[in-house]
């Protein structure tokens, strides 16, 4: 079974942004969309291994700071060139004004 970890406090990433968060040996990206619904994806862009939390948040639409490959980071789904590999995702919750992702 997997377990929910804690990524941030819900406060910490403001609308329409991402941060990076590193667990077990691995980098997540936590979104706030402009909706104030949260997400999470791997945190390296599958193009160059590129930190994804230095990147620009656009809508539902994360760019990769190195070569501009573009991402949605609700589906993971790659969305420009040079990027051709989605991204894996990851459930999240907010509970008690934490943010929480489900890694397994």
């Amino acid at each position: 079974m997997s377990d929910w970890v804690e990524a941030c406090a819900a406060g910490d990433i403001d609308e329409e942004d991402v941060m990076r968060f590193d667990h077990g040996g691995r980098t997540f990206a936590i979104y706030r969309s402009p909706d104030d619904e949260y997400f999470a994806t791997d945190g390296l862009c599958t193009h160059e291994k590129v930190h994804l939390a230095d990147g620009l948040v656009m809508d539902d639409i994360i760019e990769c700071p190195k070569h501009n490959g573009r991402f949605n980071y609700k589906t993971g789904d790659a969305r420009g060139a040079p990027v051709c590999v989605n991204l894996n995702t990851y459930p999240v919750k907010v509970d008690a004004g934490k943010v929480l992702i489900q890694i397994g």
